[in-house]
């Protein structure tokens, strides 16, 4: 079909009106991305008991959106692109939409991991698109940059808020309306976006990377299977699972190589400081978001809190974030980029082994001080990467570096949660596994600031990479 078919007719905005109403529709869109990312863990327990699936089954509950998320955020951003901003962004936000309504109706563990993984295609759709309608609404760099952090504040409250408004909701109603409640909020969203006038899609030459995207699903996909269900496999069958994911990762790097259109440009990695903004952005993902799902559970299924008292107990480790977010760029400016990023993952470790008093039988506010450490150095590294990542690549490559570096967040998040149940569920009793997840939290975090020292010591800035491919 071309665009006279499909655009629909509407009066053209200008000015105030068309700010406001993007700014509305790409805010709706962050807002349920983000409130599902963090809602879902004080559902568990009510997931669990009312249709019988255990700790693995959970983390498939968690893992099938962020899987999907991470795998076609790159194709996602493609799309917005083909077929222009605004068409994508509401397929994107109807699908995620009735995503959640078939969440909320789920009656077994297949469905719900099915939906949330519908969830995450609809979420690698939008996303790029609600950028691309702010940059296209926004010319002037000014304009834009507040647009863009008025995006994200909304994303980190809703974030923030996501436990304590999940545990409310729970209470009422009962786990499916934490998922339920996206449906009038997407829909919210439909409006303001069909309200903006839609633009031609690019004329784009290229395909789709069909072969680098399967390659990557394969290649991401299979580890996080082999984590999760991997105890319950026989030796071969694991080994032969982790030789296709090695497989699928080399046919990847030789179709991103050779293609003359590749969805991630390995060229991107040959600059020292991308490489290690991907690395510790993907660690600082896996940090928190495997902790935070190990803290669902260990309030809930330890300590038996209800869903509202586990989602107050979860707000020192969320809303934290949102305050690390917003004195992120003056911490940098005073301490450098070096050294402050290294002080957040020393905060990390130093928050992590300060969680191994936490027991059945301990007080809260032995958690409190830690948890709130780890939830401003989390809110302060995801800017500290990107901004020193982005200005190191050139200007016609930082879309798809951006979306790079939103895939690495996404996988260190599925590998994060991944790995921290498994722990949690084979290490017994529940406290000897988190402790080992706190260990490894520490062990990950001085790694990553090791990464950072060396690839950000003042011999290895490396000019601005080309768009050569």
């Amino acid at each position: 079909m071309n665009e006279k078919v499909l655009a629909i007719p509407l009066p053209s905005i200008s000015g105030t009106r068309l700010w406001r109403r993007v700014l509305v529709a790409t805010g709706v869109s962050y807002v349920i991305v983000l409130l599902d990312a963090s809602i879902v863990n004080v559902a568990l327990n009510g997931i669990s008991d009312s249709i019988g699936i255990g700790i693995d089954g959970l983390q498939w509950v968690v893992n099938s959106y962020t899987l999907a998320f991470a795998a076609l955020l790159l194709t996602g951003g493609t799309l917005a692109d083909r077929w222009g901003a605004r068409r994508a962004y509401l397929a994107g936000l109807l699908l995620f939409t009735v995503a959640s309504a078939s969440c909320g109706l789920a009656a077994g563990l297949p469905v719900l991991a099915a939906g949330r993984a519908v969830q995450g295609v609809g979420a690698a759709v939008l996303v790029p698109a609600a950028l691309k309608l702010i940059d296209q609404a926004h010319p002037e760099p000014e304009l834009r940059a507040r647009a863009i952090g008025i995006w994200m504040s909304l994303g980190a409250v809703a974030m923030a808020a996501g436990p304590l408004i999940g545990g409310s909701l729970i209470s009422w109603l009962g786990w499916r309306s934490v998922f339920f409640v996206n449906v009038p909020i997407g829909l919210a969203g439909v409006w303001p976006a069909l309200s903006v006038a839609q633009r031609p899609a690019r004329s784009l030459p290229q395909r789709l990377d069909l072969p680098g995207q399967v390659s990557a699903v394969v290649a991401l996909g299979v580890p996080i299977t082999v984590l999760i269900q991997g105890r319950y496999w026989s030796a071969p069958l694991v080994w032969t699972a982790l030789a296709v994911s090695a497989a699928a990762a080399a046919a990847f790097l030789v179709a991103e190589v050779r293609s003359p259109h590749p969805m991630l440009p390995l060229s991107l990695f040959r600059g020292r400081v991308f490489a290690a903004s991907t690395v510790v952005s993907a660690t600082s993902a896996l940090v928190f978001y495997g902790l935070l799902f190990v803290c669902g559970l260990y309030f809930q299924q330890v300590r038996g809190y209800s869903p509202v008292r586990a989602g107050l107990a979860l707000l020192p480790l969320t809303a934290t974030v949102a305050v690390g977010g917003f004195g992120s760029a003056r911490v940098a400016r005073l301490l450098g980029s070096r050294w402050s990023m290294c002080a957040a993952f020393g905060a990390y470790a130093f928050g992590a082994l300060g969680l191994l008093g936490a027991t059945r039988t301990s007080s809260y506010w032995l958690a409190l001080a830690p948890m709130v450490v780890i939830g401003l150095a989390g809110g302060f590294i995801s800017p500290a990467a990107t901004a020193p990542a982005l200005g190191a690549v050139d200007k016609a490559r930082v879309g798809i570096a951006a979306a790079a570096l939103n895939t690495a967040r996404q996988s260190g998040s599925a590998v994060g949660v991944a790995a921290f149940g498994t722990l949690v569920t084979t290490v017994h009793p529940f406290s000897s596994g988190l402790h080992a997840v706190l260990y490894l939290i520490a062990l990950a975090s001085a790694a990553a600031a090791a990464v950072w020292a060396y690839s950000c010591r003042p011999t290895a800035q490396a000019p601005r990479l080309t768009a050569s491919r």
